[in-house]
């Protein structure tokens, strides 16, 4: 019986073999198993630069919203006016609580750039005293799950993997 510790569209990894960048590896010629963290691409390069514009465009409303109060703050001190001052902190406090949830989303973009790490990793395998590179990507949530599972299949095969 196979078990089937990973599969999505482009990887397979079973008890029985590896299927990774266009190549099938038995699990029983696997010696060594391990990652490398490569070079980054042009797509994790772009990704950090998202994530840092995204943060950017994030903090801004929130700057502002401080200048604006100190600035109120100043000038209701200078006229005696903290009536009027006290009702526009309210009107704005209460339309950025409308807001708030329309931060779901690009709060969600960001969380998720995180997820996908910023680097390519590399799975690295000992193949019949060979080394073979068997994948690259970039998403390090995915490549965690690849890796575990290449690990689980070879330690289950009998292999210490590391």
């Amino acid at each position: 019986m196979v078990t089937v510790y990973y599969q999505d569209d482009t990887v397979r990894v079973t008890s029985d073999s590896v299927h990774a960048g266009g190549q099938r590896v038995p699990v029983a010629e696997l010696t060594y198993v391990w990652h490398v963290r490569g070079r980054g691409s042009a797509r994790s390069r772009s990704r950090l630069v998202g994530r840092g514009v995204l943060i950017f465009l994030l903090s801004i409303p929130p700057l502002v919203a401080m200048v604006c109060v100190l600035s109120l703050a100043y000038a209701a001190q200078d006229r005696g006016d903290w009536r009027l001052a006290a009702t526009i902190l309210g009107v704005c406090a209460v339309g950025a609580l409308a807001l708030i949830p329309f931060l779901e989303l690009p709060l969600s973009w960001l969380d998720r750039s995180y997820d996908r790490g910023s680097g390519v990793y590399e799975l690295w395998v000992q193949r019949a005293g060979q080394e073979l590179m068997l994948l690259q990507i970039a998403d390090a949530m995915r490549f965690g799950q690849i890796y575990r599972a290449v690990q689980r299949a070879v330690e289950q095969h009998g292999g210490d993997g590391r």
